[in-house]
């Protein structure tokens, strides 16, 4: 893990295409900005993890349905 320390208006760049901006500090809460291309999705972790899980249940029940469908024909 990298850790950097920055100000208010400091910014860090991943790559050439992602920069992440330090915008506020207001005591215990920092608020970033993200400058991203529209391909590359941006998440919170907790809704990166809910959307990993929820893949994971699609696919669990998708997987035997499509062994019944092959089996039929």
């Amino acid at each position: 893990m990298l850790v950097l320390s920055r100000k208010k208006t400091e910014s860090i760049m991943i790559g050439d295409q992602i920069e992440v901006k330090v915008l506020s500090i207001d005591g215990d809460q920092v608020k970033l900005g993200i400058v991203a291309p529209k391909s590359v999705k941006v998440h919170r972790s907790e809704i990166f993890e809910a959307i990993q899980e929820q893949n994971k249940k699609a696919l669990s029940g998708a997987i035997p349905e499509f062994i019944k469908q092959l089996k039929k024909d």
